[in-house]
């Protein structure tokens, strides 16, 4: 294989990030850590997120016994199973379609027997698809929060938490609603691969509470429909909590995480001769600051690399995105755009930045690269750089200059992936 600096940047960061992507796809991370079937019982599988319609493949591919089930996935990112029925429905903003799904799944596992297995798989995106909102609120009410939530730069951490206290299903209350054995198979897409945060925690105990959901839309200043604020106000079913006797026979493994993931990528770069610089997988923040911040690495080490082979800068995480304008984009590419206008043409530094689930944010591209010449071709495009971040703007700027990363669906996710090359 040709050595790193026979091989364009471009080529270089895309083979790094598909690596990633590539660690954690079902079909490989999935059928490990399945169980063998229940001794007399049925198996039930259950399941939402991005990655749902492939790990039910990669279970119906692996099984040796009766199944069968539902999970729900996002538009476009089903796959065709034969035992499981696969249901598409909107992200990140709910929708009927999931909102159909979660309570069809609920009355599943409410009807299993104690002999049987209730599979659950989990994975990013399962807190919008998986949408069952408590007694009492209308889910046009979830869908307004979750819209201002996004809007916020609220941690994904704190919108779980709002989430959970308005659900039906999620903080633990899918395993709580059934006498099975239940065992969760989930990819990881949160800082810290925290259980209960994963898809907001649907079978682990739920450590927040109703207090915490209030203080998290006091902090961003949202004001919420009447019935939301009441429900948060009562308090009157909490999630269930750790030590929870109903959550007793629960059991959670984490089957691919950003870290497995920031490894696979740091191995495909030394295969490619370059020297790994890992930060690490648990990277949070203002997407715009937190490239501005990496510039100013990327420029130190290029300083110190003179004469030294080339060097890539890894690192995953969730970074986030307040809204002030009104344009398009997700925090990969204003991250990179923030990036580039600190490294104001600096040689010899690329970067790639983009989500392994294919979408940044809500438009279609994972993510964007940018080069030492990205702002003088914006400039020949006519295009102000720091306009366009100032208007929450980058993925026109990034498309305007052909430098978006689309992928299309992966199957996955494992969260942000970033690879910045210092040649």
């Amino acid at each position: 294989m040709p050595t790193a600096p026979d091989r364009h940047p471009r080529t270089l960061l895309r083979a790094l990030f598909d690596a990633a992507v590539a660690a954690a796809h079902p079909r490989l991370c999935v059928p490990p850590h399945l169980p063998p079937p229940p001794a007399k019982g049925r198996t039930i599988v259950v399941g939402a997120g991005k990655a749902a319609a492939a790990m039910a493949r990669a279970v119906e591919d692996h099984w040796h016994g009766p199944l069968s089930g539902l999970v729900v996935t996002r538009d476009g990112y089903g796959v065709p199973c034969h035992k499981i029925e696969m249901i598409e429905a909107a992200h990140p903003v709910p929708d009927e379609r999931g909102r159909a799904a979660a309570g069809r799944m609920l009355a599943l596992v409410r009807a299993a027997k104690a002999d049987d297995l209730v599979l659950c798989l989990m994975s990013g995106g399962a807190s919008a698809l998986l949408v069952l909102p408590a007694p009492g609120i209308a889910l046009a009410d979830k869908q307004a929060a979750t819209r201002a939530l996004l809007r916020s730069g609220a941690t994904i951490h704190e919108i779980n938490c709002v989430r959970k206290h308005l659900s039906a299903i999620k903080g633990g209350r899918l395993a709580a609603a059934t006498p099975a054995r239940t065992l969760t198979l989930a990819i990881s897409d949160v800082v810290g691969d925290d259980p209960s945060v994963i898809g907001s925690g649907p079978t682990v105990p739920d450590p927040s509470t109703f207090a915490d959901a209030r203080a998290i839309l006091a902090k961003y200043g949202i004001e919420a429909a009447p019935a939301v604020r009441a429900h948060l106000q009562a308090g009157a079913e909490e999630s269930p909590k750790p030590g929870d006797p109903r959550l007793a026979r629960a059991e959670y493994r984490l089957v691919a995480t950003p870290t497995d993931a920031l490894a696979a990528a740091a191995a495909k770069a030394r295969d490619l001769g370059l020297e790994p610089i890992v930060l690490g997988a648990s990277l949070e923040g203002e997407a715009r600051a937190v490239g501005a911040e990496h510039a100013a690495l990327a420029r130190k080490i290029a300083a110190d690399a003179i004469q030294k082979k080339p060097a890539v800068i890894l690192s995953g995480g969730e970074l986030t995105v307040t809204i002030k304008g009104r344009g398009s984009g997700g925090p990969s590419t204003e991250y990179l755009l923030g990036m580039a206008l600190a490294l104001k043409g600096a040689r010899g530094i690329h970067a790639l930045a983009g989500d392994t689930d294919g979408i940044d944010g809500s438009e279609d591209n994972a993510g964007a690269f940018i080069g030492p010449d990205t702002l003088a071709r914006a400039r020949d495009f006519a295009l102000d750089a720091a306009a366009c971040l100032a208007g929450n703007d980058a993925y026109s700027f990034f498309r305007a200059l052909g430098n978006l990363l689309v992928t299309g669906p992966t199957f996955t996710n494992v969260n942000d992936f970033r690879a910045i090359l210092i040649n």
